[in-house]
């Protein structure tokens, strides 16, 4: 949950910045004070700023108001660089007026970052009489830059997790580490700059800003283009979850219709499950059949009532034919969820036979997918001993032994090892399915299946946040 900063943090960041400007104050006399420069600098810092491309998926600004920070810091020194970072702040906020308490935690951080990182940087250079002919000088440049960028973030994001009350380590595995590739692009170019102002001068920098402006164009372009094609990706798993919260529907529906409908998928999917795992199945794998298993029987949806409830043992051929579509049916309606073909194709196949001697398409052996026939297994034993099947229930040792029976002729003999040892250790209403709860099996898979969208929340224009 954001809040807003209390009075003590408020107070506190007032304290920072009014300390930053002395600062600023008692070592201007150590700044270059090289005005055309100084003005190409704060030019670049805030076109770039106001200019900055924003993505909606990825919440990132891609601005290059952070290198030309960090390059005034190593051209014109620690104070000429902290006021380039608050002239650029207070542009930026001029312009979208996002919220004040953003507005103070910006002003401090990018008064501090080049004010320590200037300090720092010319205290090194100037004790250690390392010039610009030294190639040390220029390694020196580089670590500035990510020095400047560890106060930068450790403020923004520390600032962040006290008002969102979220953890730092989040903000830097979420926030920091994706944007390291970019970050030692900038880091290369702020080099670059430093090495160009040292050889030609000023006009050197001018190009160098226009180079940099252009490759902020051309970067924020690539993200927004990357950034749509994940919003249609997010939109398309999004409509694929509407669409399988509809075949749930559907399936509550058939209950309604035929009372074991739920609880039987709710079983068939949680033995298809742990049947795939006793096997050394993968963990893909494992999800799909657990999918599949929930919608194994969605085709009945097409089949009247007098057949769906018919309580007379044999069926006329001509309801045994409707019977046999509705592996079909299922298939037809699953496939046509984005995504979702693998399991179309499972629920076709899972009343076929090893033998060829099942429906709807007579596969026989290896031609029978190895998922399907997990179902085929999970499928047969809960009709045989559930208490709500259409025929009277046997106990699970004679359901065993009929599996067994059955075994390599009409089930995979190591589907039905695999699930005798499963049953081994379970106890009699898992045995007979009874606690078998269809809420909760779909809870498992939305679990398994979710978009989550792990975008970092940042404020508001409350920075520059990729440079």
């Amino acid at each position: 949950m954001t809040e807003r900063p209390t009075r003590g943090v408020v107070a506190l960041e007032i304290v920072a910045l009014a300390a930053a400007v002395t600062l600023c104050a008692l070592v201007a006399g150590d700044s270059n004070w090289d005005l055309p420069l100084i003005a190409t600098l704060l030019a670049l810092s805030i076109i770039s700023d106001l200019t900055a491309i924003e993505t909606r998926v990825h919440r990132v600004a891609v601005s290059a108001s952070f290198l030309a920070i960090v390059t005034a810091a190593v051209l014109v020194g620690a104070s000429a660089a902290a006021l380039i970072g608050v002239a650029t702040i207070l542009a930026g906020w001029a312009r979208h007026r996002y919220p004040r308490d953003h507005l103070l935690i910006n002003l401090v951080t990018y008064a501090w970052f080049p004010l320590l990182g200037g300090l720092a940087f010319h205290e090194i250079t100037g004790s250690a009489g390392i010039g610009e002919s030294d190639p040390a000088y220029y390694l020196l440049v580089f670590a500035l830059f990510a020095f400047a960028l560890a106060i930068d973030f450790t403020l923004i994001a520390a600032y962040s997790c006290y008002v969102e009350r979220s953890r730092f380590s989040t903000k830097v595995r979420r926030g920091l580490l994706p944007l390291l590739p970019s970050e030692l692009a900038s880091a290369m170019l702020a080099v670059g700059v430093a090495f160009a102002a040292a050889e030609i001068g000023t006009a050197a920098v001018a190009l160098f800003s226009v180079l940099v402006l252009v490759f902020q164009y051309l970067i924020g372009a690539l993200l927004i283009s990357q950034d749509r094609s994940d919003e249609l990706e997010l939109r398309a798993r999004q409509l694929a979850g509407f669409q399988v919260a509809l075949l749930s529907a559907l399936l509550r529906t058939l209950d309604v219709r035929d009372r074991m409908t739920a609880r039987h998928s709710a079983a068939v999917a949680r033995y298809s499950r742990e049947i795939a795992a006793q096997a050394g199945l993968s963990e893909e794998e494992q999800e799909l059949v657990h999918t599949a298993g929930l919608l194994h029987d969605i085709g009945k949806f097409v089949l009247s009532d007098a057949i769906l409830k018919s309580s007379r043992r044999h069926l006329n051929d001509a309801e045994w034919a409707e019977i046999k579509k509705h592996p079909y049916e299922g298939a037809q309606i699953v496939s046509q969820i984005d995504g979702y073909a693998p399991i179309g194709e499972i629920i076709l196949a899972h009343h076929e036979r090893l033998d060829g001697l099942g429906y709807p398409r007579g596969l026989k052996d290896d031609e029978v997918p190895l998922l399907s026939r997990i179902i085929a297994v999970a499928d047969t034993y809960d009709v045989m001993t559930a208490r709500d099947s259409y025929r009277d229930p046997v106990s699970s040792y004679e359901a065993i032994v009929e599996l067994r029976r059955v075994a390599g002729t009409q089930l995979d003999p190591r589907f039905v090892d695999a699930f005798i040892e499963v049953l081994a250790d379970k106890d009699l209403p898992y045995r007979h399915g009874e606690d078998a709860d269809f809420e909760a099996e779909l809870a498992l898979d939305r679990r398994i299946h979710d978009v989550v969208n792990t975008g970092i929340t940042r404020p508001s224009r409350s920075r520059p946040t990729s440079r």
